[in-house]
C-alpha cells in the first residue's frame, strides 16, 4: 500500500494535479486584462474555436470511430456542452468584467457546495452529517468573500454583479459535473472534450451575435488580444484538462479536489504580481473556511 501511495505521489503527479489550479488561476488573471478590450462572451466563443480548431486533428479520428457513441449520447452532450463551455466559461468572463480573480477563483472554490445540493436535489445523493456541516463551511466562507468582510452587506444585499455572475458559472459547473458523472459516454477524452466544444460554441453563437451587434467600439487586433486568445485556446483549455484527466487516472478522485483550492491561492499569487491587486484579509477567512469544508465534506 505505501509504495503504490508513493507511486502516486512522484513528482509527474504532483505537477499534473498542480498545474490545472495554476492554469486556471491564469485563466482569470487573463480574463480580468482582457476586460475592456475583448467582450466576454465573445472572448468565450472565440477561445472555444481555437480550442476545437486546435484539438481537431487529434480527436477527429476517434469521433468517426465512436460516432454511433456520440450520437446515442447526443441530448447529454448538448447538455454538457451548454452547461460547461457555453455557460460556466461565458460566466466566468462576464464577472471578470467588475470582479477580481481573487473573488472570482474563490467562489468558483465552493464548488463542494453547489455539487451537494444539486446531488442530493436532482440525483438522489445520499447526504451525511460531514457533507451537510462541509457544505455549511463553504457557504460561510463565500458569504465572507461576496460581501468583502462586512456583513452589514448581506442586510443591504450590496453585491458586485460579477461575484453573482461567478456563482451563475458555480452551479452551471456542478451540474455539468453531475452530468459527467452519471452520464459519462465511453469514449476517449479527446473525443468527449472535443464533442463538447463543438455543441457549446454553437449554443454560444446566439449571444455572441448579440454582443457583437451590441458593441460601441471594434475589438483591437493588437498583440495583447492575439496573446490573450491564444493563452486561453491552449493552457487553460486544453493542456489544463487533459493533465486534470491524467492527474485523476494516477492519484485518485479524492485527492484532486483538495488541489483545486490551490487555485484561488494561484490567483491571489498572481494578481499581486501582475495586476498590483494585494489580497485582503477577508480572502484568507474565506479560503480557509472553504478549504476546511472542502476537507470535511470528502473525508470518508
Amino acid at each position: 500500500m505505501q509504495a503504490s501511495a508513493a507511486r502516486r505521489l512522484d513528482w509527474t503527479t504532483l505537477f499534473l494535479l498542480a498545474f490545472p489550479p495554476l492554469a486556471w488561476a491564469g485563466n482569470a488573471i487573463v480574463g480580468r486584462l482582457a476586460a475592456g478590450s475583448i467582450p466576454p462572451i465573445t472572448l468565450n466563443a472565440v477561445r472555444w474555436v481555437l480550442a476545437g480548431l486546435l484539438l481537431a486533428p487529434y480527436a477527429w479520428r476517434g469521433v468517426i470511430e465512436h460516432r454511433a457513441t456520440l450520437r446515442r449520447h447526443a441530448g447529454v452532450l448538448v447538455a454538457m456542452g451548454v452547461l460547461s463551455v457555453a455557460s460556466y466559461n461565458a460566466f466566468q468572463y462576464l464577472a471578470l468584467t467588475t470582479s477580481t480573480p481573487i473573488n472570482v477563483t474563490l467562489i468558483g472554490a465552493s464548488t463542494p457546495l453547489f455539487l451537494l445540493v444539486i446531488g442530493a436535489t436532482f440525483f438522489g445523493e445520499r447526504v451525511k452529517p460531514w457533507h451537510v456541516a462541509g457544505a455549511l463551511l463553504c457557504l460561510v466562507g463565500v458569504s465572507f468573500v461576496l460581501v468583502r468582510g462586512e456583513l452589514a452587506r448581506l442586510a443591504q444585499l450590496d453585491f458586485v454583479a460579477g461575484d453573482l455572475f461567478m456563482l451563475l458559472a458555480t452551479v452551471a459547473w456542478s451540474a455539468y459535473t453531475w452530468l459527467l458523472r452519471k452520464y459519462r459516454p465511453a469514449v476517449p477524452l479527446p473525443v468527449l472534450l472535443f464533442a463538447q466544444i463543438v455543441t457549446g460554441v454553437v449554443a454560444s453563437v446566439p449571444a455572441t451575435a448579440w454582443e457583437l451587434m451590441t458593441l460601441h467600439e471594434p475589438i483591437p487586433w493588437n498583440g495583447k488580444v492575439v496573446a490573450i486568445l491564444l493563452y486561453v485556446a491552449t493552457i487553460p483549455s486544453l493542456l489544463a484538462y487533459f493533465a486534470w484527466d491524467r492527474a485523476i487516472a494516477r492519484a485518485g478522485a479524492q485527492l484532486p479536489v483538495f488541489f483545486i483550492t490551490l487555485t484561488p491561492v494561484f490567483a491571489a499569487l498572481l494578481s499581486t504580481l501582475l495586476l498590483g491587486d494585494w489580497p485582503r484579509w477577508y480572502h484568507a477567512v474565506g479560503l480557509a473556511a472553504i478549504a476546511a469544508g472542502i476537507w470535511l465534506a470528502q473525508r470518508r
